[in-house]
């Protein structure tokens, strides 16, 4: 009779598996307890500060391999773009899914993409704009235009004042040979200015002819517009915003 009082005595039967937990060191999670640990951390919950339509790459094309050249020092400048607060690659979600089939179709053939840039700010195209201004700044100049004048760069149509990166449906990339892990050999490295860098150049070897061909079959299946004097560089042909230049930071 007495244990069937303590049967409708709920709290007291709580005290007594307590207890019981506690002398024999068992393990038991309650509902509140799971609860509290599936809730997100704020801390690390992605932000999403860009407008409505642009995604990041990452989270559309997580077998990608990233170097955003802009974040860091090493590209033609010398030192981290404006706008560039992290080394993210974003894009907007038309390009993105484009993008994604073809890393899906060459992922097929053994290779992987390597992504350099693809948003750009407005503010890293003025970025650009003051430094070809600064005939004295020449720290890069071996590396990326040995043969050119930094003041000729927009009028040869390496850089512009008005980027389609900032449309955000352009992207600059390159394959990487999952096999190997190693970049696939294109004749000429990314963002070198010069001829060589020319997409029907006469200054590369079959090989690497047929490399680039590789990468420019794929993108233009799904879309996207090569760019002749820049192998890596492609835009959508149907892009969701031919006439607007956005300036939101890449973050």
């Amino acid at each position: 009779m007495r244990f069937n009082r303590w049967i409708r005595k709920p709290v007291f039967l709580f005290q007594i598996l307590s207890l019981v937990v506690a002398v024999s060191g068992i393990s038991i999670s309650f509902g509140t307890s799971a609860i509290a640990e599936s809730t997100p951390n704020k801390d690390i919950i992605k932000k999403y500060s860009f407008p409505q339509g642009f995604v990041y790459l990452n989270d559309m094309i997580p077998s990608a391999h990233y170097d955003i050249r802009y974040y860091g020092e090493n590209n033609f400048v010398g030192t981290r773009i404006d706008g560039y607060k992290a080394p993210l690659a974003i894009m907007t979600r038309k390009a993105a899914i484009a993008l994604k089939a073809v890393s899906d179709n060459l992922e097929s053939k053994g290779y992987s993409l390597k992504i350099q840039d693809a948003y750009r700010p407005q503010q890293a195209v003025n970025h650009f704009v003051r430094w070809s201004l600064d005939t004295k700044d020449v720290k890069m100049k071996t590396q990326y235009y040995p043969k050119m004048d930094k003041r000729n760069l927009f009028k040869l149509g390496f850089i512009a004042k008005k980027s389609g990166h900032s449309r955000g449906s352009t992207i600059d990339l390159t394959l990487v040979n999952i096999k190997t892990g190693t970049e696939v050999d294109m004749g000429s490295p990314y963002d070198f200015f010069g001829d060589i860098s020319y997409y029907d150049t006469n200054l590369i070897t079959k090989q690497q002819k047929a490399n680039r061909k590789l990468l420019k079959d794929a993108m233009v299946k799904q879309g996207f517009k090569p760019y002749t004097k820049e192998w890596w560089h492609f835009t959508l042909i149907k892009e969701p915003y031919p006439n607007r230049y956005f300036n939101f930071n890449v973050e």
